[in-house]
């Protein structure tokens, strides 16, 4: 009986919404093992990585790498990918995330409502938008999935890669890279993203 007390404690401490500080002390934490073990922390070179993988280094020399030495970042977005199906599954937030009254109101006249809890088990994701039912929300998943793939590719390196590692590292092509991570973030936020939705 205790140990299921004591269980149910864990499961709630570790499910709350943590503060930023936490997730920040992390990131710091990791990425200074990783310059300490003259590695460079970034994500979207991980699709590289599988292009090679599948052999399409024979066709285009982009692709011809070595696989091995990329292997721990691999390691890394697989541990990503099991640590938010079992935060999904297992550790549900009983809590929606913390916004601002002001964003709430801006994103209802957007036809997206804030959830107060989780009655449908779905978490708090806005089903008006990210739902299979919804062709809108279904394209603009692809298409914009694509356009960050594309763009991490061509601008050399994700938001983790140019904005953690490239600033770390005082990098002037991050920094330029970043700076249009924040223009093209007020543009969707502000101008496509609205037109999208009224659509």
């Amino acid at each position: 009986m205790e140990l299921a007390i004591e269980s149910q404690n864990f499961t709630h401490w570790i499910a709350q919404p943590w503060h930023w500080a936490v997730s920040g002390a992390a990131i710091a934490l990791v990425l200074f093992l990783l310059n300490w073990l003259g590695r460079s922390f970034g994500v979207s070179s991980t699709f590289r990585t599988m292009c090679a993988m599948a052999g399409a280094g024979r066709k285009v020399p982009f692709f011809q790498m070595d696989v091995k030495d990329d292997m721990w970042r691999m390691v890394f977005v697989v541990g990503a990918l099991i640590g938010g199906i079992i935060s999904a599954l297992w550790l549900p937030s009983a809590e929606a995330v913390a916004i601002s009254q002001s964003t709430i109101d801006h994103l209802a006249t957007l036809g997206i409502s804030y959830p107060d809890s989780d009655v449908q088990g779905r978490g708090f994701l806005p089903t008006e938008l990210f739902n299979f039912g919804n062709v809108k929300g279904l394209m603009m998943a692809i298409v914009g999935g694509f356009l960050v793939g594309f763009g991490a590719r061509y601008a050399g390196g994700c938001t983790s890669g140019h904005a953690i590692t490239g600033l770390s590292h005082l990098q002037l092509p991050s920094l330029l890279t970043v700076i249009g991570f924040f223009i093209g973030g007020l543009l969707m936020t502000w101008l496509i993203f609205p037109f999208l939705m009224n659509l």
